[in-house]
């Protein structure tokens, strides 16, 4: 029974390191952001390991981004109920790799749920323009 203990864990182990290729991978982002639907994007980006591009401080940005992982850009869940409080028109678009997993997210401030996904990541889209 040992045996078979030992080797279960072996291979779920092993399995596991194949699975989470993110942990290996590279963190690259392109942010575009603009202050309305027709107006020209702001675009930064960030490299992280080590830390670089043209964000506002970088290091941080990283440190943030890889505490947050992916699940930061997640999209609001179907269904949920949010507040009808417009944020603004502002729009974003954050393109690249998060620990070698695509990412592709795109952020508005139409209503309450998405303008808590914006705060949370403000720190990679900078200030609003009015």
């Amino acid at each position: 029974m040992r045996m078979f203990v030992a080797i279960a864990l072996t291979v779920l182990s092993a399995g596991a390191a194949l699975a989470s290729p993110a942990s290996s991978g590279g963190t690259s982002l392109r942010i575009g952001v603009r202050a309305s639907p027709g107006a020209p994007s702001r675009i930064t980006t960030l490299r992280c390991d080590p830390a670089g591009g043209t964000v506002t401080r970088p290091a941080r940005a990283c440190r943030l981004l890889l505490a947050g992982g992916r699940a930061m850009f997640a999209p609001t869940p179907p269904e949920t109920a949010c507040t009808m409080i417009y944020g603004g028109p502002q729009e974003a678009l954050v393109t690249g790799t998060v620990r070698g997993v695509k990412v592709w997210a795109r952020f508005r401030r139409r209503d309450g749920c998405e303008i808590a996904r914006w705060n949370r990541v403000a720190f990679l889209l900078g200030p609003i323009s009015p």
